[in-house]
């Protein structure tokens, strides 16, 4: 196993632990509890988790005073997927190869899980026991921003009303769709190691670079993946009729951009002490296969 594979290991199995420690139930609503663990325990990279454990070590900080705000992240995301998956929005039964919330538990039951999930990740925050005031304040704007109404959940709406005619419009609905939580996740690294506003901002653009580089790999393998390599349906945005990358650069096209987007997010945090990590981790979701 590489450095990096090690590295990554090690902050993966830290925010296992923490995340399984959560909503261990023991109340008389514990079906709520139990869709929320089904969802946020279902498996998956982690990536935006440590994406802010890995800023913030290459700070100087400590991966444990940002371990509150890299789950509370975590969290928000299972949220916005079990919504995602919901029949008013994508319809979709598989998630990372398992049957989607709504389809175990009911539509009711997952929509109040994922809205229990988004109000306990801004607890988490609010808690956070080794951070300050000052700190913990700034990690809840920034997550309050990237997943609200001119963020995530602004770009789902695009997404949903299928508000995109053309290559601009499209970089924006998935800057906010799914960069604007890939950016909030490397500043949340910074806030938990006290950045500077200019490192700051260096996050940001590594986030935002990675983000566009992430979707647009998402786009190229929906169109040559299987089904059972995603984990998650196929095909489904083209046969909605709705416009992605992979239709309107061409697979080559989106190969070039891919790279392209990796290359400004290496250059982005060239210089810091945990370059390599972060620049071989933007080649690994650059080259990904599932």
């Amino acid at each position: 196993m590489s450095d990096y594979q090690q590295q990554y290991q090690s902050y993966f199995d830290e925010i296992e632990r923490y995340l399984q420690g959560l909503f261990m139930g023991g109340q008389p609503y514990d079906r709520l509890q139990e869709a929320m663990r089904y969802s946020l325990l279902a498996g998956g990279k982690r990536v935006r988790p440590v994406l802010t454990l890995a800023f913030c070590e290459a700070l100087g900080g400590q991966r444990q005073s940002a371990l509150p705000l890299a789950c509370a992240l975590e969290l928000v995301h299972t949220y916005s997927l079990i919504h995602d998956d919901l029949p008013c929005m994508d319809d979709d039964e598989l998630r990372r190869g398992q049957p989607t919330c709504h389809t175990v538990y009911g539509e009711a039951t997952a929509v109040l899980a994922g809205d229990a999930l988004q109000a306990e990740a801004f607890r988490l925050m609010a808690q956070a026991p080794e951070l300050s005031g000052e700190q913990r304040a700034d990690a809840v704007l920034e997550l309050a921003r990237a997943c609200g109404g001119d963020g995530m959940v602004a770009g789902q709406l695009m997404d949903v009303e299928q508000i995109v005619t053309n290559e601009e419009e499209l970089r924006l609905m998935c800057g906010l769709k799914t960069g604007a939580m890939i950016q909030a996740a490397a500043v949340l690294g910074c806030v938990a190691a006290d950045a500077s506003g200019e490192t700051r901002e260096r996050a940001r653009a590594y986030g935002r670079h990675i983000g566009l580089a992430f979707q647009i790999r998402d786009d190229m393998l929906d169109v040559t993946a299987s089904e059972t390599e995603l984990g998650k349906p196929v095909g489904s945005d083209r046969s909605e009729g709705k416009h992605t990358f992979a239709d309107m650069l061409g697979l080559e096209g989106c190969a070039a951009a891919v790279a392209e987007e990796t290359r400004l997010a290496k250059e982005a945090v060239e210089g810091l002490d945990g370059s390599g990590f972060l620049c071989r981790l933007a080649d690994t979701l650059a080259d990904r296969r599932m």
